[in-house]
């Protein structure tokens, strides 16, 4: 398996779950964004997203369709159908990023990627609030107590919806989530699979 990542893209989802998984891979690290910093990557993935994976002939772009392909590969981190929370898992690895990262590339890209001349203060803030906004459903389910997303279970759809806090902790407004989600968040900083990532794209 191979993952062309850049530092804290959402490919570290990806990373994050091979080093949970314990997986063999090659990492290839690139610089942001890719599309422009290293032209030659449009050759492997036309879109010139982040991440690129490839298992043999499999080629994925979507991280958090790559956590599902390996944790229904290995048979881990996951729940499984007829399971009673199976739909809640489902969910919250697709609201991942469908809700909660698209806001925050928007934020990231009308305050820190265009030029100058084109950023827009007000857009970022309107997409941070949509964001924060979005934040609710999850808030809400961890606030029974429950230390993963789907139970006493740790999931890919924790690392996929920790990601989009990861993101807000870089974008700046990560305090403005609820207390349960920072809980949560703390949580997931601990776990040495977590840790292993951080250290891997530092390499």
């Amino acid at each position: 398996m191979k993952l062309w990542h850049c530092r804290d893209a959402r490919s570290f989802r990806p990373l994050w779950a091979l080093e949970e998984l314990g997986l063999p891979y090659e990492l290839v690290l690139l610089p942001f964004p890719p599309r422009w910093m290293e032209p030659s990557f449009l050759e492997l993935n036309p879109l010139g997203t982040i991440p690129f994976f490839t298992d043999g002939d499999v080629q994925m772009t979507e991280s958090a369709a790559i956590c599902q392909y390996l944790a229904d590969k290995t048979g881990e981190l996951r729940v499984l159908p007829g399971d009673p929370r199976y739909g809640d898992y489902l969910n919250f690895l697709h609201q991942s990023d469908a809700t909660l990262t698209f806001p925050q590339t928007l934020v990231f890209r009308y305050l820190h990627l265009e030029k100058p001349e084109n950023r827009n203060p007000k857009v970022a803030e309107d997409y941070r609030r949509w964001f924060l906004a979005r934040t609710i459903w999850a808030e809400r389910a961890l606030s029974d107590g429950r230390p993963w997303l789907c139970g006493d279970d740790f999931t890919v759809a924790d690392i996929a919806v920790a990601y989009a806090l990861l993101f807000a902790g870089n974008l700046g407004h990560l305090g403005e989530v609820g207390p349960h989600l920072l809980g949560f968040w703390e949580r997931c900083q601990a776990r040495d699979g977590f840790k292993r990532a951080k250290a891997a794209q530092k390499a």
